[in-house]
């Protein structure tokens, strides 16, 4: 599905045509069916964004008329050391992560290979592949729901008008979610090769955001930033952010394999560390997927 004939066209000229299932949309014996379902059976959410990014990249270069050009592109993403791509992939899949990783690399082959790309379709190619995937892909979230709600809000209403409104708004949200869960939201990855050049801070001067609720990504800055000075944006949210610096050098740790060495850590490192055991426990249900 597509927000207009433009982006339809623009997702067929780039990649669309060579992962297009037409007839066999519906057929679960399809290599690219059999790809999604093999994700959603081992990652959770049950969703398919991370697995279908690097498919879109592979199939954008099988597209491109200039495939060298989308190659490099793609490469100035970081890399990782093979064991911190281990890690990585464990992370997303858990623990029978390895096999999970040479079933998804079988699949992913069967279903996509192309010799211009014979690299990413090795064990260790995938497993960079997946790695670049999994550090640098950036959330996007939109909402036609929260669109309409700002619209709501910018109502001129009588009092009167004004509650009964909020209240048909509350009410709406909690049948949702009867529904929804904790899924409302429409959620996808995307590789901003911008964005992901930003390091990390636990005191941001920029922050990643979507305001025209569709795949443009927004780099606005939050303080004064000098010439020369390098922007940071935060890995974490802003609860994560008000934690210990035990409980956010942890975070990190586990979804970005460093440790943080900005000024807020810095200066918090020889603090008596106050995170308690409930903490701990509460930040490993909270704990996001790269």
């Amino acid at each position: 599905m597509y927000c207009s004939s433009e982006c339809r066209q623009a997702a067929a000229d780039q990649y669309h045509q060579a992962l297009c299932l037409g007839q066999s949309q519906e057929d679960p014996d399809h290599p690219v069916n059999k790809l999604k379902d093999a994700w959603r059976s081992m990652h959770y959410p049950p969703e398919t964004s991370s697995i279908m990014l690097m498919a879109r990249m592979v199939a954008t270069v099988k597209q491109a008329q200039d495939k060298c050009c989308w190659q490099k592109l793609f490469f100035q993403f970081c890399s990782r050391a093979a064991n911190e791509e281990e890690e990585i992939a464990h992370k997303l899949l858990g623990e029978k992560f390895q096999g999970h990783l040479t079933l998804l690399q079988a699949l992913f082959t069967t279903a996509l290979y192309d010799d211009h790309l014979d690299m990413w379709f090795t064990p260790e190619g995938f497993r960079s592949l997946f790695a670049l995937v999994g550090t640098n892909g950036q959330g996007i979230g939109t909402s036609s729901l929260s669109q309409w709600v700002h619209a709501c809000d910018a109502l001129e209403l009588s009092s009167q008008q004004r509650e009964q409104l909020d209240s048909f708004i509350d009410q709406l949200y909690k049948d949702i979610e009867k529904e929804t869960g904790d899924f409302l939201n429409c959620e996808g990855s995307g590789l901003f090769l911008l964005q992901s050049s930003c390091n990390h801070s636990c005191i941001p001067k920029a922050e990643a955001s979507f305001p025209n609720n569709n795949f443009l990504l927004h780099l606005s800055a939050l303080s004064d930033i000098s010439p020369g000075e390098e922007i940071c944006i935060s890995y974490l949210d802003c609860c994560q952010r008000d934690r210990s610096c035990h409980s956010r050098q942890k975070i990190l740790r586990e979804n970005y394999l460093f440790v943080c060495s900005c000024p807020k850590c810095v200066s918090q490192m020889d603090e008596l560390d106050l995170t308690s055991s409930e903490e701990g426990d509460d930040m490993e249900e909270e704990i996001t997927d790269v």
